[in-house]
Parts: structure tokens; sequence; C-alpha cells
């Protein structure tokens, strides 16, 4: 069998490689998720909350949409400050990493040979392509960074990113429960069934970028919204209880 590394043919452009991937570390995917997700059920047992303590309409409606509001603010703000704080420590340690290639290049490289040496390839091999690698400083620094600590320095989440799209998501998950009191429905049960439905398309939609089946994801998420949402009323119905 003709070894690959030792063939005449050229390699293939990476941009025409008969496979992709989803983007499985960019700054909107999760945010966007967590926040459609933690909209819903937040809000949900929100409402239901409001709904165990009260038969005031308004009060529901006021409840809910403030539930929106603060919740989607908070969610931007979390999640800016969470990115940007993990960007910015990335980058503090790729620094390092740089000033160490800078000042000792000789034992960075190898280190770096090591490293290829742990992961299979021939010792010879590992020494030549480090050397290679090093020949570009900041060549260098990129995959030390990515070996020695798991960060693409071209490819950080941004937080402003993060930010806007935890926010909308955030505000239309929260918004689902919302709808039938905003259109004039009165009865609990809608907005109930309407909240347990998206539930359950959430939870099937999120198994899309994973390998679970599409049902385990949708009853899942539907067993633990519908669990807080239930708790919630009935501790509203508790405290409504009491002081009313």
């Amino acid at each position: 069998m003709t070894d690959p590394m030792e063939s005449n043919e050229p390699l293939p452009d990476p941009e025409h490689v008969g496979h992709e991937h989803p983007d499985v570390t960019g700054g909107w995917l999760r945010p966007a998720v967590f926040g459609a997700m933690d909209g819903l059920v937040s809000n949900f047992a929100l409402i239901m909350g409001v709904v165990g303590g009260t038969s005031d309409h308004d009060a529901v409606i006021l409840a809910g949409l403030a539930g929106l509001a603060a919740g989607a603010f908070s969610m931007a703000a979390g999640e800016y400050t969470s990115v940007a704080s993990q960007s910015e420590f990335a980058m503090a340690q790729v620094d390092l990493e740089r000033d160490e290639i800078l000042n000792n290049e000789s034992a960075e490289e190898a280190e770096l040979a090591v490293m290829f040496i742990e992961k299979g390839v021939d010792e010879d091999v590992a020494r030549e392509v480090a050397s290679q690698i090093h020949r570009n400083p900041e060549n260098a620094i990129r995959v030390h960074a990515r070996e020695e600590l798991g960060v693409d320095v071209d490819e950080l989440a941004s937080p402003m990113l993060a930010a806007v799209s935890s926010f909308f998501a955030f505000a239309v998950g929260a918004m689902i429960p919302v709808i039938p009191y905003v259109i004039g429905i009165e009865s609990p049960w809608t907005a109930i069934v309407v909240s347990l439905v998206a539930l359950f398309a959430c939870g099937a939609i999120v198994t899309r970028i994973t390998a679970r089946s599409w049902w385990f994801g949708g009853v899942r998420q539907l067993l633990l919204g519908g669990a807080a949402a239930g708790l919630t009323y009935l501790i509203g119905d508790a405290v409504g209880s009491a002081i009313g």
C-alpha cells in the first residue's frame, strides 16, 4: 500500500474537502440556545407562579413582560461579561506564551516537538515540523496557543455577538408563554399548552446539533420545564393563600 505522505499527488484544498462540521466554538450558538431555553422556562415558571397567587389578568401580563425584559438584559450583560472575561484571560495566557517563545525559542521549539511526538509523530518528523513552524514567530505563537492552551487566537468568541444573541433568544423564548395573555386569553391552560409544546420543540431542535434523538431531547426539556412551572405554581398558590 502506498504511503500517503510519500505520494506525489497534491494535498486537497481544505475548502473543498467533502465534509463540513457545525461551528462548535463560535460565540453565537451556545448563548442563543441557552437564552431561548432559559427565557421559555423561566418566564413560563414565573407566569405560573403569578397565576397560582392571583387571578388578576393584568398582573400576569405585567409579570410576564417584566420578566422578559429583566431576563433578556440580564442574560445579555452576563454573556458579555463572561465571554469578554474568557477572551481576555485567553489572550493574557497567549501573551505569556509569546514572551516565552521570543525569549527562549529553542526550548519552546523542543517543547512543541515533544508534543507532536506524544501525538504519534516520528521524532525526526516532529523536530522538523517544529523547526519549520518556528521560522515564523507569530505562526509559532498560534500553534503553541492551540496545542498548549486549546485557544485559537483567530476565532475567539465575540462578547457583543454573544450578548446580542442571548438577548434576542431569551426575549423570543420568554414571549411564548405571555402571548396568550397579551391577545386576551385569560385561561392559563392556553399558555400551559403553548409553553409545553414550545418546550418539546426546543428540546427536539437542539438535538439537531447533538447525538441525542429528537424525541429524547423534546421529552427531557418538556419534563424539566413543566416541573419548574408546576413547582413555581404551587409556591405562588401557597404564598397567595397566605397573604390573601
